[in-house]
């Protein structure tokens, strides 16, 4: 299978795209390489005759196009979007733009060419978004598929957006789509503006280890391998029109994860002091949602799929990985955002 994968030198879109080549898949690869874009995220395939990388912004639906038309694919992955909530209420104009013009004109120029082809059956727009969508949760319960949109965030408003731009385009064009909306992801090449890998810079450097509010809402932790196998999955059989939940089975507090991280990190590099002792709590974000939690029931039972790391697995290798990976880790200390406090002006 031919897959364009949008954002793929993004966290998760790489993980997609490495899978996806050492899956036997064909690849092209487009971003357009914002601040979080790496392209050393794809090293291990980028000489690959699979991998194939197109410079490129969703928002421009005539270069999309163009494309579409250049490469032909048979499906589309679309994990290109603005990401970081915090950065959403510092300056939520890119996160319309980008998340909700952005799925638009790509959504128009996979169409266009869909139906140039004589709509093939075997197509598919595969929207890939966030549990962050349904809002927050109290102490029980979980995130289902049917369950409300109640976005509270810029962010997490225009992924929301997002969602209903690609089921409109379902139910009204008869574009083949599938949809998926994941938890909280963690593992390797994760940019550092994210709390797991903030933790482990902060750490390593002996500075304060921030924590919103008491630290006390919970999160469901997805590893981004179980994420990336469980993506390519619902693209090859999930139903059409159909949205699927991905969850890490992996729900704690924020407190909880960093101490998780900071016995690991005592483990692996041992330092005079433990680290806990760097934990700091700082004034909360403005709108930050309680609680999420995942049902993957229906990808269960559907089509087999459950993540394979644990708390404890995955954390240990995520930890390793940033500990055997300083250089990448430092190439971005330079960029905008990297070590600072965002989304505090709301």
């Amino acid at each position: 299978m031919k897959i364009l994968v949008t954002g793929g030198m993004g966290f998760i879109g790489s993980a997609v795209v490495r899978l996806a080549i050492r899956s036997g898949h064909s690849v092209v690869n487009v971003d357009s390489l914002t601040y979080a874009a790496c392209i050393e995220n794809v090293a291990s395939v980028a000489e690959s005759p699979n991998h194939i990388f197109e410079k490129a912004d969703i928002c421009d639906g005539v270069q999309m196009l163009e494309l579409l038309k250049q490469h032909k694919p048979d499906a589309i992955m679309h994990l290109a979007a603005e990401s970081h909530v915090d950065r959403s209420i510092d300056g939520p104009g890119a996160f319309v733009e980008t998340n909700i013009v952005g799925t638009y004109r790509l959504l128009e120029a996979a169409r266009h060419w869909w139906v140039s082809q004589g709509r093939p059956e075997g197509f598919r727009f595969h929207h890939i978004s966030t549990d962050e969508v349904f809002g927050s949760l109290g102490t029980t319960g979980f995130f289902v598929e049917d369950s409300p949109y109640q976005p509270n965030s810029p962010y997490s408003a225009s992924k929301a957006g997002s969602d209903h731009l690609v089921r409109a385009w379902h139910e009204t064009y008869g574009l083949p789509i599938v949809m998926t909306n994941c938890s909280n992801n963690y593992g390797p090449f994760q940019f550092p503006e994210k709390l797991i890998p903030v933790v482990i810079l902060k750490a390593l450097a002996g500075e304060a280890i921030p924590i919103y509010g008491k630290g006390d809402n919970i999160r469901d932790w997805l590893h981004v391998e179980d994420h990336a196998e469980a993506l390519l999955l619902v693209l090859e059989k999930g139903e059409l029109g159909r949205s699927y939940n991905i969850g890490g089975e992996n729900e704690m507090t924020n407190l909880e994860l960093v101490e998780k991280l900071c016995g690991v990190l005592d483990r692996l590099r041992p330092a005079a002091a433990p680290y806990s002792e760097l934990i700091t709590f700082v004034k909360d974000r403005p709108g930050h949602d309680k609680r999420y939690a995942i049902d993957a029931t229906r990808i269960s039972e559907e089509l087999s799929w459950r993540p394979s790391h644990t708390p404890e697995t995955g954390l240990e290798q995520t930890v390793q990985w940033y500990l055997e990976n300083a250089d990448w880790l430092e190439s971005l200390k330079s960029r905008t955002g990297v070590g600072q406090r965002l989304g505090s002006s709301g």
